[in-house]
């Protein structure tokens, strides 16, 4: 005897369809300790030591992120040389740094670039003649791998 109601579905026929995605080679795991961020850091650049880059970003206050702080983790890491036992990846050592420092980071560079606006839309318009005023309409874009911001002034 055969059923002849088909209205009975499958789970895998109820279930949405596969969307594939490329994976994330740079996919971090999540710090275990709040205020403490994440960044992959260029620590070599065409076969190159990159030890320009490296003593920067040491001076800014990041440290390595070893993968013995991350067992559950199955992340690339280094094997030799002098970055032995770092989560990294080719060229690319992941490093953390506190969030403070990070935030203070951003804000000043932040102040830096509102500055330098102010000092060339001063200079334009002192250059401005009556008869012939200058209007500025600026708009800049940031983004990143997950989300876009937007920036504008008039």
């Amino acid at each position: 005897m055969t059923n002849k109601n088909k209205s009975h579905s499958t789970r895998a026929e109820a279930s949405r369809k596969i969307v594939y995605q490329p994976p994330n080679y740079l996919e971090a795991p999540k710090p275990k300790v709040d205020g403490i961020k994440y960044r992959w850091i260029r620590v070599a650049a065409g076969g190159e030591d990159d030890s320009q880059n490296v003593s920067k970003k040491r001076r800014e206050g990041y440290e390595y992120v070893r993968a013995d702080e991350h067992p559950e983790f199955d992340a690339p890491t280094h094997e030799t040389g002098k970055y032995a036992g770092v989560i990294g990846t080719g060229d690319l050592v992941l490093a953390k740094i506190p969030t403070e420092m990070s935030d203070a980071k951003k804000e000043y560079f932040e102040q830096k670039t509102h500055r330098q606006s102010e000092a060339v839309d001063a200079d334009i318009l002192k250059q401005q003649h009556p008869s012939m005023p200058v209007h500025q309409k600026r708009s800049s874009s940031t983004t990143t791998g997950k989300r876009k911001t937007e920036f504008s002034e008039e």
